[in-house]
């Protein structure tokens, strides 16, 4: 059944990708239309996680945020799909890194480094960068259920030089790296909503107490990585910049969550420029009734 799907969707994917950059946003237009006003796709979710996170703005504030999100949402889902034929030239062309210096003058000195960042603009095309960066990429991602698309995603990334380690794999296989006298870079989207337990950490997001997941600040304090934020933006339709902000060159100096603490101010300061870049559609609030008092 699901090399079934694969056949059949593959060909949709593949068209849809290979169409012009106006096109694909007509079709992004139309999308988020229907999303929107007819279907109303996690449309609970989204309102619930922006009046959660935005108190003090308006019911109409509230609804203009929400609106122009679901237009983000559909143009970074065609983005991805656009990335399985997208040249290295066009990425280059959209994608602008304002400081790469920041960034690859550790692996020059042959240390490895972690970007840290959140599911903020268009997270997803920084990786398509990864023959910039001056070592081996390598993204921390969560495999497909579907093997068949799960190869196709990895296939896509290496046409980019950039690598996938599924999170499951993660400090096992860095852990390699390390001892191998690998140097990399390690891309971790950090923001998800874990499930708590006794030792997890509990902190402010957006206002709201949420457990956190602090396993980047573990690996690069295990194997004395740089962590470095990325600010990405989005200049306009299908044009987005990054700014690359050193959290720490020397992570082993710093306080415990102090590497997770500052992350998480970095990803607030982000959406506050533009909330509707941030993926609302995730229940990034389930767990806020289990928070510690």
């Amino acid at each position: 059944m699901k090399r079934l799907a694969f056949v059949v969707i593959y060909p949709i994917l593949l068209g849809i990708s290979i169409l012009p950059f106006f096109l694909l946003y007509l079709l992004s237009d139309f999308t988020s239309l229907i999303l929107y006003y007819f279907l109303s796709y996690r449309g609970k979710m989204i309102k619930k996680n922006l009046s959660l996170s935005f108190p003090e703005k308006s019911n109409r504030e509230i609804r203009s945020i929400e609106r122009a999100f679901y237009t983000h949402m559909c143009d970074i889902f065609l983005e991805m799909i656009k990335s399985m034929s997208i040249s290295l030239k066009s990425i280059k062309k959209r994608f602008k890194v304002n400081n790469m210096d920041l960034l690859s003058q550790f692996p020059k000195k042959e240390k490895s480094a972690i970007i840290i960042c959140g599911h903020y603009a268009s997270y997803e095309w920084m990786l398509f960068l990864a023959n910039e960066f001056g070592c081996s990429t390598y993204g921390i991602y969560t495999p497909l259920t579907n093997v068949y698309f799960d190869k196709l995603v990895k296939k896509i990334r290496k046409k980019h030089d950039a690598f996938l380690i599924s999170r499951y794999h993660t400090l096992k296989t860095i852990k390699k790296h390390h001892d191998d006298n690998h140097t990399a870079v390690y891309g971790f989207a950090a923001d998800q909503s874990p499930h708590p337990k006794e030792n997890t950490y509990w902190r402010e997001f957006m206002g709201n107490k949420v457990p956190v997941f602090t396993g980047a600040e573990r690996v690069a304090k295990d194997f004395d990585m740089a962590v470095v934020y990325a600010d990405i933006k989005r200049v306009r339709r299908g044009y987005y910049e990054v700014d690359f902000k050193l959290i720490t060159d020397s992570p082993k100096e710093t306080d415990e969550n102090e590497i997770t603490d500052v992350f998480f101010n970095l990803l607030q300061e982000s959406i506050a420029v533009d909330p509707s870049q941030y993926l609302w559609s995730h229940n990034r609030y389930k767990y806020m009734h289990l928070a510690p008092k």
